[in-house]
């Protein structure tokens, strides 16, 4: 991982709701997250200690990817639909349609999520 080029990327992220998609080295999506500000979740992972788990995923982190969305729900849909594409390995949640959560829709003639 080069650090400087993390913490150049890490800069740069917008404080708005989004995706996030966690690299390796060979370019692979590891971890897909969303957060309803991108720019303090992401920083989040390379600062302070983390569990186990984390601690070994950050360490195979060489570069990140996102995607800004409208609202956190947004981001909600869009990161399920990236793990399902992806399937990374430090992603257990959402890979089986057993656990799709429940989404609702307005009615208006542009429907909105709820």
């Amino acid at each position: 991982m080069d650090k400087e080029y993390i913490k150049a990327k890490l800069k740069n992220l917008p404080n708005e709701p989004g995706s996030y998609q966690m690299k390796d080295k060979n370019g692979e999506i590891i971890y897909v997250g969303k957060a309803k500000n991108l720019h303090n979740r992401v920083n989040q992972y390379f600062v302070g200690a983390h569990d186990f788990k984390t601690t070994k995923m950050v360490s195979n982190i060489d570069d990140f990817d996102f995607i800004v969305t409208r609202s956190e729900k947004e981001a909600l849909v869009l990161e399920i639909n990236l793990i399902k594409k992806y399937r990374p390995k430090y992603n257990i949640q959402f890979i089986d349609d057993s656990s799709y959560p429940y989404i609702k829709l307005t009615k208006e003639k542009y429907p909105r999520l709820l």
